[in-house]
This record gives C-alpha cells, structure tokens and sequence, in this order.
C-alpha cells in the first residue's frame, strides 16, 4: 500500500488513547531539516495554531512538524509538546541562545466520544507522537484508521466510524532529476461521507438532525519536490479539491477543513522553459487533488467500528458494501 512515507524523509507518529472515557489521539508528521511548508484552511470552525507563520509572506520558510490532533481547541496544546521534542532535538528557526521551532497544528472535534468530555489530547500526547514519529524508519509503514488523531473521528454526522487514511502517487516525466513523489495523509472527521454520501442513507436523517455538527478533515500533502513557499501555498490549495472529491458535502460552515503542503526539497520540477515549469507545477498540484481523495477514502475504509458510553460508530464500508 502507498503512503506519504512514500517521500523520502517523511515520517508520521501517532499517540493514541481508547479507554476510560477517551477516544482521542494525536498525528505528527515529521519531516527532513530544511522542509518548506504552507497551508490553507477552507472550513469555516478551523482550530489551528501557528498557521499564519505559514503565510508566503511572513519571515519563516521551514517546517519542522505538523500535529494534527483530536480535542477541538483544547487539543492545540499538543502542539507544545511536539515544541518540546524539536527544541530538545535542535531543530527550529535559530535565535540568540537557542531555536524556535516552527509547529503548526490543527484539531478536530472528537470532544466527549469516549464518554469523558474532559479526555483531550495534552503536551505529553504530542511529544510522544512526535517521539514515535523519530524512532521511525525511512518508508516505513504508516498505521491507519483507529489510531493517533484518528481514534476518535466520525463521518456522515456521526453515524460512522472515520480514522486515518494515507496514500500516494508518483510522477515520472517532470523533472529531469528523477521521478518525483507526492504523498497525502488524511484525519477524516467529516459531516459529509464518501460519495453518494448521505443520500444513500435517508433512514438515519430524522434520527441525526438534531446532532451538532462540529467536524473537520485535516490533511498534510508531502512532496519531494522543490517548492518554495508560495508554491505550496498553491498546491495546498489545489489539493483542498481531493476533499471535496472525496466527502460530500465538504467545506461546511462546520467543517474545520485545513490542508498543509510540506516539500522536502528532494527533486527540481522542469524549468527548461516558462511553458515547462508551468506545466509541472500543474501535474504536481493534480496529483496533490488525486492523492487527498485516495488518503481520504483509505482512512474511511481502514476505520474500524467502536462501542462508546457515547454510542456505536459503525464501520462506514459494512452499510455501503
């Protein structure tokens, strides 16, 4: 199976919790020294944390981790722990004395799944997903589903199970350097589901109207391509269209959808001409679409079915099947 572990130097950690009133968990995405990143959120309830230091405008360039996590806003502190790890590690922007590291986050809403309202991901969860993360290999496999900011994601306004999904694909022909990878990994906690989506299932609608609608999807695309930052902007932005491929609906005024674009710096894109480099800049950011839709799929059918004190969440596969 493809993974975004597929870019060289990528690696992925997760922390997870699944008793005793939680269901909760924490994602990191580890990527090489010198790893250039943006972001673009499209959800209209985003929890987010350092994302304006992505910004093409803004002084910093690199990205030392992402944290994707569960907890809604409460969840963001674990992005400090994932700090810690980098400091201690000294990875970060460099200042007098010391480094900053630069750790973007992104939560989603699992608040109260496991029955314990106040079982939220914290510091400790981040810093030991970001230290699993490490103690990976190179390529090396990637867990999926139930797991890390996926334990306790929900799709199609709670009636299913959502988790951790992860896939990838590979460009031959846009740079002279060799072949260039481009990989997704998504946290599916969605209103919507896979298409037809909730069409398929008018039976549950009376029963769920009343439900809050508090979710998010959150995705990271890697590649190892060399992109600065506004072109990773644009490929974040490219790549939001996989989501909407993927679930509907998407981008809802209850969805905190947010995609980050991370470029390890690997492989130069064709610029033999004006005409070359646009042309491999919009296959990479195709591919960015195609992948995200693949990682998102892969995390709903990889998502196992859970008893909560909060209710069942069915395996979404076994009712479309």
């Amino acid at each position: 199976m493809t993974a975004i572990t597929d870019v060289p130097g990528i690696r992925v950690g997760h922390a997870t919790k699944a008793s005793r009133g939680w269901l909760s968990g924490v994602t990191v995405i580890l990527p090489p020294p010198g790893t250039v990143g943006s972001v673009d959120v499209r959800g209209g309830g985003p929890g987010t944390h350092e994302t304006d230091a992505l910004d093409p405008t803004t002084l910093t360039s690199r990205v030392d981790a992402v944290v994707l996590t569960g907890g809604s806003a409460y969840g963001l502190a674990a992005a400090h722990g994932a700090q810690r790890w980098c400091e201690e590690n000294g990875r970060g922007f460099p200042v007098t004395g010391g480094v900053v590291p630069i750790v973007p986050a992104a939560a989603l809403f699992d608040l109260g799944r496991g029955g314990d309202f106040t079982a939220r991901p914290d510091p400790a969860m981040g810093y030991a997903a970001t230290a699993d993360a490490a103690a990976r290999e190179d390529g090396h496999d990637v867990g999926r589903g139930n797991i890390g900011a996926g334990t306790g994601a929900v799709i199609g306004r709670g009636q299913f199970k959502g988790g951790v999904g992860t896939a990838s694909v590979t460009l031959e022909n846009i740079s002279a350097d060799g072949p260039v990878v481009v990989g997704a990994l998504a946290v599916v906690n969605a209103l919507g589901s896979p298409y037809p989506g909730l069409d398929t299932l008018n039976d549950e609608q009376e029963r769920l109207s009343d439900l809050p609608p508090l979710n998010t999807t959150l995705v990271v695309v890697a590649t190892s391509a060399v992109l600065d930052k506004a072109q990773c902007k644009r490929t974040a932005s490219a790549a939001h269209a996989g989501l909407a491929r993927a679930l509907n609906p998407s981008h809802t005024l209850a969805d905190g959808d947010t995609v980050f674009c991370l470029a390890t710096g690997g492989v130069a894109l064709d610029r033999s001409s004006e005409a070359a480099r646009q042309v491999s800049l919009i296959a990479l950011q195709s591919a960015a679409a195609d992948v995200v839709r693949l990682a998102i799929l892969d995390g709903v059918a990889s998502a196992e079915a859970v008893d909560t004190p909060a209710g069942r969440f069915r395996a979404y596969g076994d009712v479309v099947r």
